[in-house]
C-alpha cells in the first residue's frame, strides 16, 4: 500500500506530501485546482509517460517519490530477479521515484536508477489505476478482452503470454517459408548467376598479396626506359665499360698516393682508410646498378598481361564493394547462397514441418485459452451483476459473449463483447450502445472490482464517479468503501456523497494571489471537512442548511 507520496514542482504543485491510510481516501477540490496532478504523479511512479509542460513553469525539474509497503515475496518472483539484486532482498518498504526535465526523464528504485519499465512492472503490481476515462477504454473490444482474461488469473495470463509468443513464431515460419516457395520459381536462373559470380571470382583467385605486386610491377614497366637509362648512366659514371675514367678508377688513384705516405701523419692516415672505404662502396654500387639494369629486361608483353590482370581487379572491385576482401567475402556469400539454394529443397521441408509443429502448439494453447474463459465468462458476468446491484442497477442484464475469429491472433481465437440491458425487459445490446454515461461509469466500477483490481492493495480511482448522482453516487461511495475494507482505496472526486463515507481527506486548492498559480494539498478533519462538503453542496461553509446536510452525510457514513 502507499505509505506516503512527495510531489515537487509538478504542474501547479509547488511541494505537497500525502500520507494516505487504509481504507478510502477522498481527495477533492474546485474543478482545475489540479486534482488530477496527484493521479498524474501516481501514474509517474508506475512508469507512464510525461506529458508536455509538466515541469511547473520556473522550475527547473520535477520530482514524484512514493512510498509503498513491500507485499511479501513479491521480489521473489522471477520477473523480478534483475531488480532484486540492485535493491537487495531484506526490505519491508519500497521507494519509487521519476524525475523530470525538459532534457531527459529518470525513473529509481531504492535510490538506484531505473527504467520506466522496472516502474511499470513492479508499480502494476503495487498500485491498480482506474483513470477518469477508463469507462470510455471499456468499449473497446481489447480492454474488455484483458479484463476478463484478468479476471480468468495468473495462470491463464502466463498462458497467454505463451500462446502471443507462438503465435508469433508461427508469423516468423510462415514468412520464412513463402520466401523459400518465391525463390523456388528463380531457383534455377539464380543458381546460374551465383556459379558465374564464383566462378569469375575464382578465376582471378585474387589477393591481396598479388595485387601489390602486381601494382608494383607496373609501376617498373611502365617506367622501364627511364629506369634503365637512370642505372645505366650511375654505372657508367662509376666505372665505364670502356677505357674510359671513371669515379671508382679516380677513388683508386688518390687511395694510391695516401697509402705511398702511410705513417707519415696519422691524420692522412685516418684519410687514407676513409678513401679506400669509399672507393670500395663506389665499386659495389656500380656492380649493383649494373645488375639493376640487367634485370630490367622484360620479356615482349609483359605489361600487357599485367595491365589485363589489374584491369580484372579492377572491374571486380567496382561490383562487390571497392576492395579485395569486398571481393572475396563476396564470394563467400555466393558460396553460401549456393549451397542454401542447391539444398533448397530439404530447406522448405523442414520449414514445412516446423510450421506444422509450431500451428499445432499455437492450437493447443489457443484451445487451452478458449477454455479458461468459456469457464470463466458466465461466472465474470454472475459477479459483475451482483456489483450493479449494489450500485442501483439491481435487474440489470450482463453478459460475456465470446465470438470466434475467423484467423487466430496473439491474443487467441476468439473475441469478447460485454452486452448490458440497463434495465429489465430490455434485450442486451453491446455496453458501447447500452449504457449511458453514469451507467457506465458504474459498469466499469463494478468489472473493476471485479476483474481489474488483481492483487493491488491500492485502487485509485481518478473520478470514476463522473455522470452519476443523488443516490447512485451513494451507492457508488457505498461501492469504494466496501472495496476499500482491507485494502488503501484513493478516490479523487467531486461527489459529496463520496467524499462523506472516506475515512480519510485530503483538499486540493489553488492559490492565485501571485504571480504564478500555485495548488496546495491539505489534510482535513473535523470542520475541515464540513466546510469541504458544504462547498462540494455549492454553499458556503456559513450556510446552515448546507452544514446539516453535510453533518448529515457524515452521520449516515
Amino acid at each position: 500500500m502507499l505509505l506516503e507520496l512527495r510531489i515537487e514542482n509538478l504542474l501547479l504543485i509547488e511541494r505537497a506530501e500525502l500520507r494516505p491510510g487504509d481504507g478510502l481516501t477522498a481527495i477533492t477540490g474546485e474543478t482545475g485546482a489540479g486534482k488530477t496532478v496527484l493521479a498524474h504523479a501516481l501514474d509517474l511512479l508506475l512508469g507512464g509517460k510525461p506529458r508536455a509542460g509538466i515541469v511547473r513553469p520556473g522550475a527547473a525539474e520535477a520530482y514524484v517519490e512514493g512510498v509503498f509497503e513491500l507485499p511479501a515475496g513479491l521480489l521473489d518472483e522471477p520477473d523480478f530477479a534483475d531488480l532484486r539484486e540492485r535493491v537487495g532482498e531484506q526490505i519491508d518498504e519500497i521507494v519509487l521515484a521519476r524525475r523530470v526535465s525538459e532534457k531527459r526523464t529518470t525513473a529509481f528504485v531504492q535510490g538506484r536508477s531505473a527504467t520506466a519499465a522496472d516502474l511499470q512492472a513492479l508499480g502494476g503490481r503495487l498500485v491498480a489505476f482506474f483513470g477518469q476515462h477508463e469507462h470510455r477504454r471499456l468499449t473497446l473490444a481489447s480492454a474488455q478482452l484483458e479484463l476478463l482474461d484478468g479476471f480468468c488469473g495468473r495462470e491463464h495470463l502466463d498462458t497467454r503470454g505463451a500462446l502471443a509468443a507462438a503465435h508469433a513464431r508461427v508469423r516468423e515460419i510462415e514468412r520464412g517459408l513463402a520466401e523459400l516457395r518465391e525463390r523456388a520459381g528463380t531457383r534455377d536462373r539464380d543458381l546460374d548467376l551465383l556459379a558465374f559470380e564464383i566462378e569469375e571470382i575464382e578465376a582471378l583467385g585474387p589477393t591481396e598479396e598479388e595485387k601489390a605486386s602486381l601494382t608494383g610491377e607496373r609501376s617498373r614497366l611502365r617506367e622501364l626506359d627511364g629506369l634503365l637509362a637512370a642505372a645505366g648512366a650511375g654505372a657508367e659514371a662509376i666505372a665505364p665499360s670502356g677505357d674510359g675514367s671513371g669515379v671508382s678508377l679516380l677513388l683508386a688513384g688518390a687511395e694510391q698516393m695516401a697509402l705511398s705516405v702511410q705513417g707519415a701523419d696519422p691524420e692522412m692516415a685516418e684519410l687514407a682508410t676513409r678513401l679506400t672505404s669509399l672507393r670500395l662502396e663506389a665499386e659495389d654500387l656500380g656492380a649493383e646498378l649494373r645488375r639493376y639494369a640487367d634485370s630490367l629486361e622484360a620479356e615482349p608483353g609483359r605489361l600487357d598481361v599485367v595491365e589485363e590482370r589489374l584491369d580484372l581487379y579492377d572491374r571486380l572491385e567496382r561490383k562487390h564493394g571497392g576492395s579485395v576482401a569486398a571481393v572475396l567475402a563476396h564470394a563467400d556469400r555466393c558460396r553460401e547462397e549456393h549451397a542454401r539454394l542447391a539444398h533448397a529443397e530439404i530447406e522448405t521441408e523442414r520449414a514445412e514441418a516446423a510450421l506444422a509443429e509450431a500451428l499445432a502448439d499455437r492450437d493447443r494453447l489457443a484451445k487451452k485459452v478458449t477454455a479458461a474463459r468459456k469457464k470463466a465468462a458466465p461466472k465474470l458476468a454472475e459477479r459483475v451483476r451482483e456489483e450493479l446491484a449494489a450500485l442501483a442497477m439491481e435487474g440489470a442484464a450482463f453478459e460475456v459473449v465470446l465470438e470466434p475469429r475467423e484467423d487466430p491472433a496473439p491474443t487467441g481465437a476468439e473475441r469478447v463483447e460485454f452486452l448490458l440491458a440497463p434495465n429489465p425487459g430490455v434485450p442486451a445490446a453491446p455496453i458501447r450502445d447500452a449504457a449511458s454515461g453514469g451507467e457506465l461509469s458504474r459498469v466499469m466500477l463494478a468489472l473493476m472490482t471485479v476483474a481489474g483490481a488483481g492483487e493491488s492493495r491500492t485502487l485509485v480511482f481518478d473520478e470514476v464517479d463522473a455522470g452519476v448522482g443523488g443516490q447512485t453516487a451513494r451507492a457508488v461511495g457505498e461501492r469504494l468503501r466496501a472495496l476499500a475494507n482491507g485494502r488503501q482505496v484513493l478516490c479523487i472526486t467531486h461527489l459529496a456523497q463520496i467524499a462523506a463515507l472516506a475515512t480519510s481527506h485530503f483538499r486540493i486548492e489553488k492559490l492565485a494571489d501571485t504571480d504564478t498559480a500555485l495548488t496546495t494539498v491539505e489534510a482535513l478533519e473535523g470542520d475541515g471537512v464540513v466546510a469541504e462538503l458544504c462547498r462540494m453542496l455549492g454553499a458556503e461553509a456559513s450556510d446552515q442548511a448546507a452544514r446539516r446536510h453535510a453533518e448529515e452525510l457524515l452521520a449516515a457514513a
